[in-house]
């Protein structure tokens, strides 16, 4: 299983991506991101999101992989 954090514009666009093979260090990075936005970002629409994938294959061409 592979966690990925995705930074989201709010047109829809991934800004970026960070993928890992560890759950931890993928939900300390989730709520960093998050704990980042600040309130303006919040409300124009920016969004953080942590999903699952099945394989290296499935991520994201631009994401940063860390297997730590």
């Amino acid at each position: 299983m592979i966690w990925l954090n995705e930074q989201i514009d709010p047109s829809g666009i991934v800004y970026s991506c960070i993928a890992y093979n560890n759950q931890d260090s993928a939900q300390d990075c989730y709520e960093s991101w998050t704990e980042d936005l600040t309130q303006e970002q919040k409300n124009s629409g920016w969004k953080v999101s942590l999903r699952t994938v099945e394989s290296w294959d499935d991520v994201p061409v631009n994401a940063l992989k860390l297997s730590y």
